[in-house]
């Protein structure tokens, strides 16, 4: 069906849509206007009156006032005066004028434009004044309004100066002497002055007359009398003397024109005579009895009138009036038509006399073709009617649907929370105004304190803690059973409800009406809101519309075959008495059957048992109807919203027309009344569908039937009818669901008010001026139908377009989604996937995930049919997939991982692979998700497994990279260690040795790592080798005692690798620094970007075999040695040399060590000794301070005969430690006692006595020397003395002679070249000299001797 199609069947008859206010009440912001009067005695009370003002252009869309229009109230000394916009939210829009002991006047109200300027002109008993207000023109001046807020032209009417002489002026004493006027009305002129036409009780009219508002002046009064005789009354006080003029005069309604420089003040008298004055003549140029158009008014001349009304509204042929006359049980309009003659002389022309049994007549409008009319019927029910005056030959009024006040009795099921069925009914958007429910609720607290604006959810909460306190308080005994529960609960429920329904009746008083000229809008005015009346749809209109309506029309818009539409009207009154027979009850079950998803044809069955005693009247009926499946089969046409196509709005639309359609109908009122329209369309054609399901399945029953009607009834029309009812059902439903909060600057109240709001007012007004003229009026009854019949359309369940779930999905109504996704799950076979997908991302936003999962596999069979489901898969950034299906399976799966949810993400992946078999790059793709969640788990095997499967090469390379270091970073080695790595050995060692030579060497145990790699895999050299470069890097990079100590263990590992291997094979390759250490931490086989190296690396190598690793171990545990015992030396002890360490063990004292260095590398041992001869040097000639210091190193060596006590001191034990070195390293020649002896003369110590006998006893011609070299002639010359006689036998063991010269000893012999040097400077000091000469003399004729006697034998 199409929108042009519905919208040609309209304006048959009208609907009231109620506008709620939406969150809070309505701020009036308090004006008291005070001229010093005085109350008047005995004042009469007027009724509460209220009208409208439509600005000009409100029916142009490129202009502020689009859609704009200002209401008002009065009530006693208050006007209330409202502006509002469909288009826009005005703020400060709202303001009361209080005028102290005044009363406002009926007509008292008047509003006007004029270019800069809106004017009220308001009447009260003893005042008149004058507001004037900036018009929106001239406070917005953009040519388009794109704002969703704009200022009212209330904001500054606080500023006003109301009380002073151009705003105010008083009614002179003698107007109202005789009493209050009756009624007025006012006018602005071209000049700019008002006027304020006043009804005196005494008959005739004063008109008072302020000067313009920006010109000084005084304030005039002129009196109109039935004399035509007019005097100008200066000031305040009338000059002419007054005619007896009787009360039959009395005005009892006034109304004004302007017409060709004259103004016109029309007035309709308790005589029933309408009388015309001239303003500017000041005379009355016409009168005429109204009972002349009366028939049989035969007595009514002899009543004045009471309840008279007149209205003026211009046609297409002039100036038309419209006189209400009210007579008891038939009251009468009357519209004539203002006809100008020759010489000023002007007549009436009779039109038409229409005629109503309505009593109280509360309001009427008279348009250019109809009057519309607001009654009080005998029950205080409104009632309004419209009718064509000129076209309407049966006199027959047009309906309108007003809405009902709510039911006053809440059915409550058995097995239902009345709490919930109360609240549910208070806070559904059609039936309680928040004005209401504030009131009632704060009679229910007795009015302990003022309830301050409260949102929506803030008022629900506090109405349930106001009815529960009040039940609990009333409580007197503890335990109760269920039932009685229940029935308490019942009980305070219904008591807040019956309270609220009383303030919400009082509300919704009617107090006038409204149409606007330009476009057409219907306005029901009332005490606590205003309502809309919308062109009602003709299906609605059918099942609405009352019997005698039914009996009277003769044809149907929905159908031009007139056969058929009357067997439609004979239906509809079959309809009629099936909805008459439902009870409440049994509409409550029908109501929950479809709530929780049972058949609705079963549930009208059970209907249909209780409702017996209207059957046989209902067959009766069905009789007359010719073909009554032609009948059902176009009023299920009718009420079929489905569209063959997508609604959409793009169409060539100018892009200063887009902007201006930005905000049309955007207002907070505007969403309200849409939706709400909306939501009536919807519960009223679920109880048609209801109805006419019932009757069908009575049709079914009767047994006289055509077989071919009975199948097609079966077959088709019963299954689209509960179709139908369950897509009606699901609209009522989401009409009425409250939206949660969302961060917006109008918080809607439904789900699909903020549907509307975000998402569908753009498309259904850009499709609408798609398809029309751009500068085509905003025609209210056009437009709204169209608005109310897309907004329908897009929500229904079965059309192509999947906009609405979009959107609740977009703004996070997820409960609402779920609810929305249930009740349309069993039986609406339109995006199914796309449902099923959304209903996975709201089991994915409340947590549950497994569902969620669920619900993605069953969409995944629609992807590539429904349209939400293929744009959804179009997104995609990356490399699209090779199938749709895939890329679905993508886009899940990036949802899952949004949501934190891995083990999802597996599975989802792993059945994604089995649809990717001929895809390998989407089974890489894939095969690597699941890698990585398998391995964020710290499911390392999984995580192993799906590396292994990977087809593509580079995806598993980059897995295996991303596996090693996780692991690493875990500590999870032996996982890492273990695995097999078929295949994939030596990228694994690639990526291992890589991240070891790019990493800090001691925040990472990368080395580690890779020797239990190869100790696992039995690789002992390549362990071996790995440690081997740890420690030469330590010792390189890592220069403390830390890295010494790692050092060290590095050695020692390395050592024992090359201990597990047979002996030929105990070697390593150790490269030169040259090549591959040139740069630390570079890879060997990678280049500074991390990719392979194009060449091959040269490299140039040297062989370790085991001793020369043993060799390194030790130098490392030296430097370590000579870290723990001297910190600041670590740095410089990382890369020394073997003999530079010997010289920085020396200088620490840590002569052990530097001994064990020597013999290992074989160096010269004669450092060591000269360092330990010079710190004995030390201690001998230092103070306790340096014997303090030098137990530390002396500790740190080991002597064995070392005694710490007071009698040994550290210099003794320093001597003790070199004599025992001296005879634990003994030397060819004595080579180590002569460097210390050496090192001890050239310091001028005296060598001690153990030092010198011990190297007598070795080399003691080198002693002699060292004597002459120091110039010890002394002691070389006792040493002389000492060898000679220990040659000649006296103590020779000590000089290391076996035995003395004799016949059979050995030979000796004598260093006679150092001697012949001492004797030769022992001669030259004289000294000693004798005592050698003849130590020699005796020590050669000994040898003398001895000779002989060897020679002798």
């Amino acid at each position: 069906m199409t929108v042009e199609k519905m919208a040609a069947v309209l304006e048959h008859s009208f609907i009231e849509i109620c506008e709620f206010e939406r969150e809070t009440l309505h701020r009036f912001r308090e004006v008291t206007v005070n001229l010093g009067l005085g109350a008047l005695p005995g004042g009469v009370k007027f009724p509460d009156s209220a009208g409208a003002f439509h600005y000009t252009e409100s029916g142009k869309l490129l202009s502020v006032t689009s859609n704009r229009f200002i209401y008002w109230s009065t009530s006693g000394d208050i006007v209330q005066l409202v502006e509002q916009s469909l288009d826009t939210n005005l703020l400060n829009n709202t303001v009361r004028l209080r005028f102290n002991h005044c009363t406002v006047l009926p007509g008292g109200v008047s509003i006007q434009e004029t270019l800069n300027n809106v004017i009220i002109l308001i009447s009260t008993n003893q005042s008149v004044h004058r507001l004037v207000l900036p018009h929106p023109t001239r406070m917005y001046r953009s040519e388009v309004v794109t704002e969703l807020h704009m200022q009212s032209i209330f904001t500054d009417v606080g500023k006003l100066s109301l009380q002073g002489p151009p705003h105010s002026a008083i009614i002179p004493s003698s107007v109202g002497q005789t009493g209050s006027p009756s009624t007025s009305t006012a006018w602005l002129s071209h000049q700019g002055e008002a006027h304020f036409a006043l009804a005196s009780p005494a008959g005739g009219i004063v008109v008072v007359t302020l000067p313009p508002h920006d010109t000084q002046g005084s304030v005039s009064v002129v009196e109109l009398k039935r004399t035509s005789m007019m005097q100008r009354l200066s000031g305040w006080m009338p000059t002419a003397i007054r005619g007896d003029q009787g009360p039959a005069d009395l005005a009892l309604s006034l109304a004004v024109r302007e017409l060709e420089e004259d103004c016109f003040i029309f007035a309709l008298c308790q005589d029933h005579k309408l009388r015309m004055w001239s303003f500017r003549e000041q005379a009355c140029l016409l009168e005429a009895d109204m009972l002349e158009y009366m028939p049989a008014c035969k007595g009514v001349r002899r009543l004045l009138g009471q309840g008279h009304r007149l209205r003026l509204a211009f046609s297409t042929t002039g100036l038309c009036l419209s006189v209400y006359l009210a007579v008891p049980q038939r009251g009468q309009f009357t519209v004539l038509q203002l006809v100008a003659t020759d010489n000023s002389h002007y007549s009436l022309e009779h039109i038409s006399s229409l005629f109503t049994t309505q009593e109280t007549l509360v309001d009427f409008t008279l348009t250019s073709t109809d009057i519309w009319a607001l009654w009080l019927d005998d029950s205080n029910a409104t009632v309004v009617k419209y009718i064509n005056f000129e076209h309407n030959a049966a006199g027959q009024w047009n309906q309108v649907f007003v809405q009902p006040p709510p039911v006053e009795e809440v059915h409550i099921g058995v097995d239902q929370d009345p709490r919930e069925a109360y609240l549910e009914r208070l806070f559904s958007p059609l039936r309680f105004t928040a004005s209401a429910i504030v009131k009632a609720l704060q009679i229910y607290r007795r009015g302990s304190e003022r309830i301050a604006d409260l949102s929506w959810d803030s008022l629900k909460k506090e109405v349930t803690v106001a009815v529960e306190t009040e039940l609990q308080s009333s409580v007197t005994e503890f335990e109760f059973s269920q039932e009685e529960y229940h029935q308490l609960q019942v009980e305070f429920w219904s008591k807040f409800y019956a309270c609220c329904l009383q303030y919400q009746e009082a509300l919704s008083m009617p107090l006038g009406l409204s149409v606007s000229q330009h476009t057409n809008m219907v306005c029901l005015l009332k005490k606590g809101f205003v309502s809309f009346l919308l062109p009602c749809f003709a299906v609605d209109h059918l099942y609405l519309s009352s019997e005698e309506y039914l009996l009277s029309e003769e044809e149907t818009p929905i159908t031009e075959d007139p056969e058929v539409g009357r067997d439609v009207l004979q239906l509809v009154q079959c309809l009629r008495l099936v909805c008459d027979a439902v009870s409440g009850e049994m509409a409550y079950e029908m109501e929950e059957a479809l709530e929780h998803l049972e058949s609705p044809e079963r549930a009208a069955e059970l209907v249909l048992e209780n409702i017996d005693n209207v059957i046989d009247d209902i067959q009766n009926k069905l009789q007359d109807i010719r073909n009554p499946m032609a009948a059902m089969t176009v009023l299920l046409r009718e009420m079929d919203l489905e569209l063959d196509s997508e609604v959409t709005g793009e169409g060539p639309i100018a892009l200063n027309m887009r902007i201006s359609l930005s905000q049309l109908y955007n207002s907070s009122s505007a969403v309200s009344l849409v939706c709400q329209a909306v939501c009536q369309m919807a519960m009223t054609r679920a109880l048609f569908c209801r109805d006419l399901l019932i009757l069908q399945k009575l049709y079914l029953r009767f047994g006289d039937n055509v077989w071919t009607q009975l199948l097609q009834l079966q077959q088709d029309l019963i299954p689209r009818c509960s179709h139908l009812l369950s897509s009606y059902h699901l609209l009522k439903h989401i009409s009425q669901s409250l939206a949660s909060s969302v961060p917006m600057d109008i918080i809607p109240q439904t789900v699909v008010e903020l549907f509307y709001q975000t998402a569908a007012r753009k498309i259904i007004i850009s499709h609408i001026y798609s398809q029309q003229q751009s500068n085509s009026l905003l025609l209210w009854t056009h437009m709204v139908s169209n608005v109310v019949q897309l907004l329908a359309q897009l929500l229904w369940p079965s059309s192509p377009g999947f906009q609405f779930p979009e959107c609740l999905m977009a703004n996070c109504q997820y409960t609402q989604l779920q609810e929305y996704v249930r009740l349309i799950g069993p039986w609406c076979q339109v995006n199914m996937g796309s449902c099923r997908f959304m209903l996975g991302q709201c089991y994915l936003a409340n947590g549950e995930g497994q569902k969620a999962l669920q619900c993605f596999q069953e969409a995944a069979t629609e992807v590539e049919k429904e349209e939400f489901l293929m744009r959804l898969t179009g997104t995609e950034e990356e490399e699209a997939a090779s199938t749709p299906r895939l890329q679905y399976y993508n886009k899940v799966l990036r949802l899952l991982e949004d949501k934190g949810l891995p083990q999802l993400v597996i599975q989802l992946a792993s059945l994604a692979i089995t649809e990717a078999v001929s895809d390998v790059s989407s089974q890489a793709a894939l095969w690597t998700r699941i890698f990585k969640h398998h391995l964020d788990l710290g499911h390392n095997s999984e995580a192993y497994e799906a590396l292994t499967q990977n087809p593509d090469s580079s995806m598993q390379l980059d897995c295996l990279r991303q596996l090693v270091v996780v692991l690493c970073e875990r500590s999870q080695l032996q996982d890492l260690v273990q695995f097999p790595y078929v295949n994939l050995h030596d990228e694994v060692v690639n990526i291992i040795e890589s991240r070891v030579r790019g990493l800090d060497l001691l925040a990472h145990n990368y080395y580690d790592l890779l020797y239990a790699f190869h100790i696992n895999r039995h690789n002992y050299r390549k362990a071996g080798t790995v440690m081997f470069e740890f420690g030469m890097r330590l010792g390189r990079e890592v220069r403390t005692r830390l890295g010494l100590q790692k050092q060290v263990n590095c050695y020692l590992a390395a050592l024992n690798c090359l201990r597990l291997i047979r002996p030929e094979y105990a070697w390593i390759v150790q490269p030169t620094p040259g090549a591959v250490y040139e740069r630390p931490g570079a890879s060997p086989k990678r280049n500074s970007d991390g990719e392979f190296s194009s060449e091959p690396v040269k490299r140039q190598v040297d062989i370790l075999e085991l001793q020369d690793l043993e060799k390194e171990y030790i130098l490392s545990r030296s430097r370590l040695t000579l870290a723990q015992h001297h910190l600041p030396s670590a740095p410089i002890a990382g890369s020394a040399s073997a003999v530079e360490m010997v010289a920085l063990l020396v200088q620490t004292g840590l002569f052990d060590s530097a001994l064990s260095l020597c013999q290992t590398f074989r160096l010269n041992l004669t450092p060591v000794f000269e360092g330990l001869a010079f710190k004995c040097i030390k201690l001998q000639f230092g103070g306790e301070e340096t014997q303090n210091e030098a137990w530390s190193w002396l500790a740190a060596n080991q002597l064995s005969s070392v005694v710490n006590t007071k009698e040994s001191s550290a210099t003794d034990e320093a001597w003790r430690l070199l004599a025992s070195y001296l005879d634990r390293y003994p030397s060819p020649n004595g080579q180590h006692h002569r460097c210390v002896i050496n090192k001890l003369m050239s310091h001028g110590v005296p060598l001690p006595d153990w030092l010198v006998n011990s190297y007598k006893a070795v080399d003691a011609a080198s002693l002699l020397r060292l004597y002459l070299n120091f110039d010890l002639l002394d002691a070389a010359a006792e040493l002389v003395l000492e060898y000679v006689d220990a040659l000649l036998g006296k103590g020779h063991q000590y000089f290391g002679i076996e035995r003395p010269l004799s016949a059979t000893s050995s030979t000796a012999w004598l260093p006679y070249t150092s001697i012949d040097q001492l004797l030769q400077a022992l001669n030259e000091t004289q000294t000693n000299s004798s005592k050698v000469r003849d130590k020699l003399e005796d020590y050669h004729k000994l040898v003398a001797r001895t000779t002989q006697r060897l020679l002798a034998q």
